[in-house]
């Protein structure tokens, strides 16, 4: 998982682990057995073992065919990342055989996901198909329906982990345009496994929408287009126009095309409660927000101007 200096390690795999790994580890235990390298006592054939393996010679044997596609988590990620990947390396061995990434590579997948309901929160077991040629993630409220409730086209999809959010180690936000529009659905399944391979699917027909839509960019542009997490997420105040069909989003362009954030409100702004202002500046319009702490101010625009001193893409011109 990428975390420096590592206190833990797999007697019986041969490699180093960090502390929250480890206890990962101990889930397969039939598999791994751990020990603390300097709490615990270690025979001198344990060492010798630990010393004939380590990570890169142990990477070497359960890494072998990992798709491009597929998602390897860092000690950032949420557990159920962390813990499916050691499973599929060590338990599954998934990358020492092709035929085991048929669940997330086949191009095709269909299943039941519970769902949250839009309006009372109620999580629903709704029936999903993801299907690579058709290009799209499809959900149907009832079991038989014909027709689905919504088409998510796989060229606007984002998937990404929100545990805390959702209220269950397995749940996942995914993200995808309607009528130029940002929506959201929260999906979980029971089983983790399951849950991964539903996020690496996305991924995987993502990737080859990509390599199609951009015949000359390297798979290393293309990999961190394949899901994203959020830059930044949290509350700010807001006022704007009474009408019922506000947009909810606002578009963040580049500073070459006139966007910029600037910490403050302009002189004699009133109606917000908290202190600390931000305005967007936008070809059209200004947004005006406030935060409740000097930090999240700082925080914000921050995140803000990371956006914008990236230049835009030709279909966001559009």
């Amino acid at each position: 998982c990428c975390v420096a200096d590592p206190e833990w390690a797999s007697y019986t795999l041969g490699v180093f682990v960090c502390q929250s790994c480890s206890g990962l580890h101990r889930n397969i235990a039939q598999i791994s057995k751990v020990k603390s390298i300097l709490l615990d006592p270690w025979s001198s054939s344990e060492v010798e073992f630990m010393d004939s393996v380590g990570n890169n010679a142990a990477k070497a044997k359960y890494e072998q065919i990992v798709p491009a596609f597929f998602y390897c988590p860092t000690h950032k990620d949420c557990t159920l990342l962390r813990e499916q990947w050691i499973r599929a390396k060590y338990e599954r061995k998934e990358f020492m055989c092709v035929e085991k990434q048929e669940p997330y590579s086949a191009g095709y997948r269909e299943g039941f996901l519970w769902k949250r309901g839009r309006d009372n929160g109620q999580y629903l077991s709704r029936k999903f198909i993801l299907s690579e040629r058709e290009g799209v993630l499809k959900y149907f409220n009832k079991h038989d329906a014909r027709e689905p409730k919504a088409i998510m086209k796989i060229n606007t999809v984002n998937a990404t982990f929100q545990p805390t959010k959702i209220g269950t180690a397995h749940g996942l936000q995914i993200t995808y345009l309607k009528d130029n529009s940002t929506r959201n659905i929260f999906v979980y399944h029971e089983d983790g496994k399951e849950m991964v391979d539903w996020f690496n699917g996305i991924r995987a027909a993502r990737f080859h929408y990509l390599q199609v839509a951009f015949p000359g960019a390297s798979q290393s542009d293309l990999l961190p287009k394949l899901t994203r997490n959020y830059i930044k997420e949290g509350y700010m105040e807001k006022t704007g126009p009474k009408d019922a069909y506000a947009r909810g989003e606002v578009f963040i362009g580049s500073k070459e095309n006139s966007y910029t954030v600037l910490p403050g409100l302009p002189a004699n702004t009133q109606g917000y409660h908290w202190q600390f202002g931000i305005t967007i500046v936008t070809p059209d319009r200004r947004f005006l927000l406030t935060c409740e702490t000097e930090g999240d101010q700082k925080d914000w625009v921050a995140a803000l101007q990371t956006v914008m001193n990236r230049p835009m893409l030709p279909q966001e011109y559009a």
